[in-house]
């Protein structure tokens, strides 16, 4: 047997708790009364320290089903590794405990696609998927995932890598087992108040799940939302699964915890079914 790879977490005790147990505990805190959960095909959240956005994530997660597998859709903040980089083998590590990587199905994605490489340096030292992770453990512990880091905004590319993940999961009959998380935060540093007219105009074309009209909305109005580029692979994906449906979750900013306003983040969860 050959060497299994292992993705150690990055910045546990930075941008999360570096236990479990103080995971468990600050999560708790953002939750809210238990609402009725949805069978959703994906979702977007959030992907700051947990301080800042674990609310709007962990509010968005208990409104849905964590799957059997969890395909992970983040940008590539890094500049570290290629423009589609997807980790197909190996696990990673969280101070939840160990996930394992569907190879079957990430081994699927990379044969029907013509951009998805198999690359480990993308996600060494990335943090938009990693965090997601341990709020998935929280509410489901035995589920593996698929990794996928994205530094490219050339549309077409990211549509077509949303056909080819519907189209493996599709082939292998696994289209009510995945689900699709799109990792991304909103404006970056400007004033609440024009962070938040600029998120609802991306929001707006997210919650229509028109994919293109994301990109152009972001593109035109010079929109800092980071993780645009899997959220448009995450909308091509789910309306090839079926989806109709966006539903706002929660949305916050920066300034709802630090009392600044002056300039923000924003953060946005959204389910999509």
């Amino acid at each position: 047997m050959g060497r299994i790879s292992v993705r150690k977490p990055a910045v546990a005790g930075q941008f999360y708790p570096a236990t479990a147990n103080s995971i468990r505990k600050q999560l708790d805190g953002f939750l809210p009364p238990a609402e009725k959960v949805k069978d959703c095909i994906g979702c977007m959240l959030p992907h700051a320290g947990y301080m800042y956005s674990g609310m709007v994530a962990a509010r968005t997660v208990s409104r849905l089903i964590v799957k059997d597998t969890a395909v992970l859709l983040g940008p590539n903040h890094t500049g570290m590794g290629s423009a589609f980089s997807i980790m197909a083998s190996g696990l990673w590590q969280t101070p939840m405990g160990d996930v394992g990587i569907d190879e079957e199905l990430a081994r699927a994605m990379i044969e029907g696609s013509s951009y998805l490489e198999q690359d480990e340096m993308a996600h060494i030292r990335e943090h938009s998927l990693e965090v997601e992770i341990p709020i998935l453990q929280y509410f489901r512990k035995d589920f593996r995932i698929v990794p996928i880091a994205f530094a490219s905004d050339d549309f077409e590319a990211l549509a077509d890598t949303g056909r080819a993940v519907s189209a493996a999961l599709k082939r292998l009959n696994r289209e009510k087992s995945a689900l699709l998380v799109a990792s991304s935060d909103m404006t970056h540093y400007e004033p609440a108040d024009a962070a938040r007219r600029k998120d609802d105009a991306a929001l707006h074309a997210l919650l229509a799940l028109d994919a293109r009209g994301l990109w152009q909305t972001v593109r035109g109005r010079g929109i800092t939302m980071c993780g645009y580029m899997p959220v448009i692979v995450m909308i091509t994906a789910a309306r090839e699964l079926g989806a109709t449906k966006a539903e706002l979750v929660a949305y916050a900013t920066s300034g709802d915890v630090t009392g600044d306003n002056s300039s923000v983040v924003g953060y946005a969860g959204v389910i999509v079914y």
